[in-house]
């Protein structure tokens, strides 16, 4: 001990024993709240859109979402990632990934609460739009293992394209169990389905593929089997039962159910090389694969792979815009919820002028995604519908660009708010981060988003109509959107160099159908506030925070605020 430890040890034997100071401003962890109720946006776009009769089981499952043990799992489902075995001890060839328990509860209760199946098992009114609600609840608790619910949900329609398919293997897909032994498919009870497209050369460009597929026998076309042989860079998860493959046939590329299991209970040589290693969705197993002689049985025709997988992407795509919609909701929760509590310069952050703008920013932001994704779930729901097939079709694609490239500036806006803490790893927020821009590149880029967008004009050009038909529901009720819906509609006229004008004009349509929305369903305070910030001056292009004068920023963040459950 040195003298000035003497020293006070002497005036004070207690002193060495003491705290050196009593923590106080701090912040809490947003656990045990209920992550439907509050969120007021989530609740009026369910009874808008056509679920209201779903609203007491979401009701109970954002209880469930918001709880502190459920949102620990997926802290540890990223904590523990999945390990790749490719062979047993013995040198059996194996292929088997290794996850964590927390991954499997995650995985278990999306596919018991219907999130990989729900409007195939049970078709109704509003059966898309309820399953949207649920995926964004789940979502927000951990985003990996979303990426085998989506498929599996997505791959119904694509295998529909060969019925014969389909009712074999429709059964297990659409079963709420959820079995995740290495095991043939016939052992099990509930199946899940997995996509291989991309190849190392072509990426996007699905067309350059060089895996080739082999009659296995004399019977060519849909439904006959096929052995592929070929690479495959990005495998989302491994230890799906079945993936939907592209590969070279005789007559040109062509779709393939390619089983992990082949019926006779042997393993089907689909291998896997390694894992992937990702700055983000790293729960989620995503694999490089090659095919040495894998039996694969054709789905649509021969051909047409990319006209039959497409229907598998177009839902991929729309829950790229579900899980970025709620990446950002827990974004912005934290935020919100953060600054209730922490005080800087003698006043709560979310009562400084300041952070209230910023605040309330991210909050209209949110707004704005989710009434969007909410009503192309709705179009979704009515695909039989001319108009509602058209918004599908063409706003899907503008939607999952502009949502999804928003939503890294917004994890890190939000993450901000919270200062030094927030950029901690045992804090949500690193996570946040590293997943927001995997939605934005996964399924398709933004540049392929934006083609596809002109894509779908060129080949049906009474979509454009269908669009502005969709914006003329809110006419009258903003001049700024009436302003800017008059200036994009002109845009349109000129079809020169439209390509390379092609993100301006899908950032002007993303704007212009969220502020539609808005201005039909929203409170005033948050449809005018988006049009003053959004469709006046500078748009888009700026930082959040930057709102206009006159925005009630305090209701905004009332609106917006989740708040822990009493007791």
């Amino acid at each position: 001990m040195n003298a000035p430890e003497m020293l006070a040890s002497a005036a004070n034997p207690m002193a060495c024993l003491a705290e050196t100071h009593e923590p106080f401003n701090l912040g809490s962890e947003l656990v045990d709240y209920d992550m439907y109720r509050q969120d007021r946006a989530l609740v009026e776009a369910v009874h808008r859109e056509g679920a209201a009769w779903a609203d007491e089981s979401l009701g109970r499952f954002g209880l469930l979402t918001g709880s502190a043990d459920y949102l620990e799992l997926g802290v540890l489902a990223n904590k523990h990632l999945p390990e790749l075995d490719t062979h047993d001890r013995f040198g059996r060839r194996v292929d088997l990934v290794r996850f964590h328990p927390a991954y499997h509860q995650l995985m278990r209760t999306a596919i018991e609460q219907g999130i990989h199946a729900s409007p195939y098992a049970d078709p109704r009114p509003g059966a898309h739009v309820a399953r949207a609600a649920r995926m964004y609840l789940q979502s927000q608790v951990e985003a990996g293992h979303g990426c085998p619910v989506t498929m599996t949900f997505a791959a119904v329609p694509a295998l529909r394209n060969t019925p014969a398919l389909a009712a074999l293997w429709e059964p297990k897909i659409l079963s709420p169990v959820y079995d995740p032994r290495n095991v043939p498919d016939a052992q099990k009870a509930g199946l899940t389905i997995g996509m291989a497209m991309t190849e190392k050369q072509g990426g996007s460009d699905v067309r350059s593929n060089t895996t080739r597929a082999y009659p296995d026998g004399t019977a060519t076309g849909p439904g006959a089997a096929y052995e592929l042989v070929g690479h495959k860079y990005f495998v989302s998860a491994p230890m799906c039962d079945a993936f939907l493959v592209l590969a070279q046939a005789p007559g040109g590329l062509s779709c393939f159910l390619v089983p992990r299991w082949r019926p006779d209970g042997s393993k089907n040589p689909l291998q896997v090389l390694r894992l992937k290693r990702k700055m983000g969705n790293a729960s989620n197993a995503s694999s490089e694969t090659e095919l040495r002689g894998a039996l694969g049985w054709m789905v649509g025709a021969e051909g047409r792979g990319v006209r039959t997988i497409i229907d598998m992407v177009a839902s991929t795509r729309f829950d790229c815009m579900v899980g970025s919609a709620a990446g950002q909701r827990m974004a912005v929760s934290l935020a919100l919820h953060h600054c209730t509590q922490r005080s800087a310069f003698g006043r709560v952050l979310n009562q400084q002028p300041l952070m209230q703008n910023v605040l309330a920013d991210l909050v209209l932001e949110h707004e704005g995604s989710l009434a969007l994704t909410m009503r192309m779930a709705r179009a979704m729901d009515q695909r039989a519908d001319e108009h509602e097939d058209a918004l599908a079709r063409l706003v899907t694609a503008v939607g999952k660009y502009w949502i999804c490239k928003r939503t890294p500036q917004h994890a890190y806006e939000a993450m901000e708010c919270i200062g030094g803490s927030g950029v901690m790893e045992d804090g949500p927020f690193p996570r946040l981060y590293r997943e927001a821009p995997v939605n934005a590149i996964w399924e398709g880029s933004g540049n392929v988003q934006c083609l596809d967008v002109l894509r779908a004009m060129q080949k049906t050009p009474a979509v454009v109509g269908n669009f502005f038909a969709e914006l003329a529901k809110a006419r009258g009720g903003n001049a700024a959107l009436d302003r800017w819906t008059a200036a994009l509609q002109a845009e349109f006229k000129d079809l020169a160099d439209l390509e390379y004008r092609a993100r301006d004009v899908v950032d002007r349509m993303a704007l212009a159908i969220q502020a539609a929305l808005l201005v039909q369903h929203a409170p005033a305070v948050v449809a005018d506030a988006f049009c003053a910030s959004r469709l006046q001056g500078v748009g888009g292009h700026r930082q959040y925070g930057t709102l206009p004068r006159g925005v009630d920023c305090a209701a905004l963040i009332e609106r917006a605020t989740p708040r822990r459950q009493a007791g």
